[in-house]
């Protein structure tokens, strides 16, 4: 069982300065969890399955602490409330094309 990377999870608390690089395979391996791998050819997405992941890593990315945040610099105040909180309804969407389901 791989396990988790400490330096990983730093960069993703530091929201100003989040590395993409450890984003993306965070958001691809939720997508095919999702997926149950449907979408991948020897894990890697489809066309897809990429534009999901590329809009979730953004949003991941965008404040990878996953939490509503303010900053103040003298007299400029920053607010960050969007983070990832799951999938969108458009994500979804397409995601749910390669989703195996009961019947």
């Amino acid at each position: 069982m791989p396990g988790v990377d400490p330096a990983a999870v730093e960069t993703l608390v530091d929201w100003r300065n989040t590395d993409i690089s450890k984003v993306i395979p965070i958001v691809t391996v939720m997508a095919r969890a999702y997926t149950r791998g449907r979408g991948f050819d020897n894990g890697v997405p489809n066309d897809e399955l990429s534009a999901v992941i590329t809009t979730a890593a953004a949003r991941l990315a965008a404040n990878g602490r996953q939490t509503s945040a303010r900053d103040r610099v003298d007299d400029v105040e920053t607010e960050h409330r969007s983070f990832f909180n799951g999938w969108t309804l458009a994500e979804q969407v397409v995601l749910n094309r390669y989703r195996v389901r009961a019947m």
